[in-house]
């Protein structure tokens, strides 16, 4: 496991990937490694110099807004797109050379729905089950099984196009399994599902993990949804800023977070940091403060500044919270856009 707050988290990942494999020849070879990966769209970086481990049987989210680098690195994980720089290696196969080898490993589960809404959900599996190329009794189980394990059995006659959002989100889930990957890569999985369709969701994705040993890799800008991840890359404007667990990621602010809306809130940061002593940040016009005791806090600067200020609020650090610290800029999920 790493963790760091600089854009190239993972030390071991420093020498190229074939120099390291020895040194890590008493550990289980892990299902994703990257080193020094950049991807540019034109005179644009949507990727610069990220590298990552993912283990094998673990959950691994990739955090950030829109634009940040997300759908960028998932395709070229799921092989959508040519590796520019940097090394590669998924389940034992180079990004470069091993490409088709690595396909027939992976599901993947696109951010907009790949199902055909005029096919039948079992035959939306079929579909798919031949582009894998299985058939006959084998492909007749997998499908059985899938519907079976997602839920589905009694919706197997019905057409895609008549199903909910979260029902249509577990017929993708079924066809990227169907062919037994070993791992499972989605783009914004919960996108267009309600709270409760997600919810179950990533349920059945923690059970794939525990159960079935599937490795998987997402992507996401729900707060939620990363909270569910073993571990999370955080990404921002193309960098990787740090990889660790959740409850490891929000230990790094320092206690409560306390948010001041106010209508010079320049002018009264600088009179707080001068009078109180107490280190503050302006993020999208609010002034930010991280203190242990944060209600006390709250108390004393709404007693010395009460006139001045429009709303107070604090809580315990969140994953929001976090990546402010980092960046030093708001978290903006925004409308889905290219990358």
């Amino acid at each position: 496991m790493s963790a760091s707050a600089s854009p190239t988290p993972s030390d071991e990942l420093s020498a190229p990937i074939d120099a390291r494999a020895g040194s890590q020849s008493a550990r289980p070879a892990p299902a994703a490694e990257a080193a020094h990966v950049s991807f540019s769209y034109g005179d644009r970086k949507a990727l610069d110099d990220v590298s990552f481990t993912i283990a094998r049987g673990e959950i691994f989210g990739l955090l950030g807004p829109n634009g940040g680098g997300k759908t960028t690195l998932f395709k070229l994980i799921s092989t959508l797109a040519p590796l520019q720089s940097g090394d590669v290696r998924i389940l034992g196969c180079d990004l470069r050379r091993d490409t088709l080898a690595l396909r027939r490993k992976l599901g993947v589960v696109f951010q907009h729905p790949s199902v055909d809404g005029k096919l039948t959900v079992a035959e939306n599996l079929a579909h798919h089950g031949r582009l894998y190329g299985i058939s006959g009794a084998r492909l007749k189980a997998r499908i059985a099984a899938m519907l079976d394990q997602l839920g589905l059995s009694a919706r197997a006659g019905d057409l895609a196009e008549t199903l909910s959002g979260g029902l249509k989100r577990r017929v993708e889930l079924a066809k990227s399994l169907l062919h037994e990957p070993e791992l499972l890569v989605l783009d914004e999985p919960s996108t267009g599902v309600d709270p409760a369709a997600r919810r179950e969701f990533l349920n059945y994705l923690a059970h794939l993990c525990d159960a079935g040993g599937v490795t998987i890799v997402l992507t996401t800008h729900y707060m939620e949804e990363a909270e569910r991840c073993d571990r999370i890359g955080v990404l921002h404007q193309g960098r990787l800023v740090a990889i660790a667990p959740p409850g490891e990621l929000k230990a790094r602010v320092g206690g409560d977070v306390v948010v001041i809306v106010a209508r010079e809130a320049t002018a009264l940061s600088a009179r707080i940091n001068a009078q109180m002593g107490v280190a503050t940040t302006i993020v999208d016009g609010t002034i930010r403060v991280e203190r242990p005791r944060g209600h006390e806090f709250v108390r004393d600067v709404v007693e010395a500044f009460g006139g001045e200020i429009e709303t107070v609020t604090f809580g315990k650090p969140t994953l929001e919270d976090v990546f402010v610290k980092l960046t030093g800029a708001a978290f903006h999920a925004g409308p889905p856009m290219a990358e």
